[in-house]
């Protein structure tokens, strides 16, 4: 009997141990603010789902002009130009008049011709002044239709080959830092670069708002493969390096409260990161102010004031419920401890050393244990002679 009680009260103990570490790490891996700093560090949430997950890779590229697109204009008939009415960066619809030349063919006035946009675009060269003389040699000015451009990115060769046409890309370009385009894989260019053992893969790109021009720089997020139902959350949650990685979670019950939460990481593209291990569907992950988080400190509310406020009665320090031990450790250190000026230090708890002396009541029970059953081992059993004379 006495063993299976000691194996209860050992188990107690444990679990009473086990609770208060529990305790103490939520208190230390709670940040709670107040509404100003949920303000100040602009916190912004978003839910945990299971979606389609992108297997990318990255390349770097620029955006090109599409060479069916681009119009030149020009005099059929030599002459001198005598109105010009675009310069550089102008949009001009197709059939708009864009200059006169008046022909160089005697008569009293010379005749003029009006020269007219071939198609709707943006002026994007302009290679005359007024009374320049211009032959149909020459062209006066370059129009480029833009509403399509083309994307082309440098893709090593290994991976061009598991790329097919039709293949998407998620397209960032430096000079519209806030704006997303999504280009389609037409084709590949007609060599490799030697040198860095690179080809060209042109996507045809959608331009709508008329933003992008040749030139720009992009930044290319290739899409070679999905897989659904995977676990994910934006990269701006992600915090911590290697294999300290963890996101904030909103708490469940208090207000404006976040929780460090550890988690394993799987694949990262551009814009999510999977979570194989520490996130459940529904949870919610700091997204905006994450990194912020980390350094929140005397603007914070403690993880006590945020728990009596939102259950409406006491708790401990550490966040755990006020037991009638941890109620009277607190009332003594509030009247002074003992009288002597040697109340319990910062950090004491009465379970604590319950606990420590359960184990230490334990640890000389084993012992005793332990030695009895070693001397009974070593004292040796009566032979039958000795039985039969006794």
């Amino acid at each position: 009997m006495k063993r299976p009680l000691a194996h209860l009260f050992l188990c107690l103990s444990l679990t009473g141990i086990t609770t208060a570490a529990e305790d103490n790490k939520r208190a230390a891996n709670t940040v709670v603010l107040d509404e100003t700093g949920v303000k100040n560090l602009r916190i912004e949430t978003v839910e945990v789902e299971e979606t389609d997950f992108e297997a990318t890779i990255f390349s770097l590229g620029r955006i090109e002009a599409i060479p069916s697109k681009i119009a030149a204009v020009s005099s059929r008939i030599p002459g001198r130009i005598v109105e010009l009415k675009l310069t550089p960066g102008d949009m001009v619809k197709e059939g708009d008049e864009v200059a006169k030349v008046e022909s160089r063919q005697p008569g009293d006035p010379p005749p003029v011709i009006v020269l007219k946009a071939p198609l709707s675009g943006l002026v994007t060269h302009v290679d005359a002044r007024l009374g320049d003389p211009i032959d149909p040699e020459k062209a006066m000015l370059e129009i480029t239709d833009l509403s399509e451009v083309y994307a082309v990115a440098r893709v090593p060769e290994h991976q061009a080959g598991r790329m097919k046409p039709g293949t998407v890309a998620h397209i960032k370009v430096a000079a519209l830092p806030n704006e997303k385009f999504n280009g389609e894989l037409l084709r590949f260019g007609t060599s490799a670069d030697k040198a860095s053992g690179t080809i060209d893969a042109i996507f045809r790109l959608p331009n709508t708002g008329g933003q992008l021009r040749a030139d720009m720089r992009a930044e290319f997020s290739i899409v070679m493969s999905k897989r659904s139902n995977v676990v994910s959350v934006p990269r701006a949650a992600l915090q911590g390096e290697g294999g300290s990685r963890f996101v904030y979670v909103k708490d469940f019950d208090l207000a404006n409260a976040f929780v460090k939460t550890p988690v394993i990481v799987g694949e990262i593209n551009d814009r999510f990161v999977e979570i194989t291990s520490g996130l459940l569907p529904a949870d919610e992950v700091v997204t905006r102010g994450a990194y912020s988080l980390s350094f929140a400190g005397a603007s914070s509310v403690s993880l006590k004031e945020a728990l009596d406020a939102a259950h409406g009665h006491e708790h401990a320090a550490d966040g755990s419920e006020l037991t009638p031990e941890k109620k009277a450790a607190m009332d003594a250190k509030k009247g002074g401890g003992d009288g002597h000026g040697h109340g319990e230090e910062e950090g004491d708890s009465p379970l604590w050393k319950y606990a420590t002396g359960a184990l230490a009541v334990l640890l000389l029970l084993s012992i005793f244990t332990k030695k009895s059953r070693s001397e009974e081992a070593e004292t040796p059993a009566p032979k039958p002679a000795e039985k039969e004379a006794a």
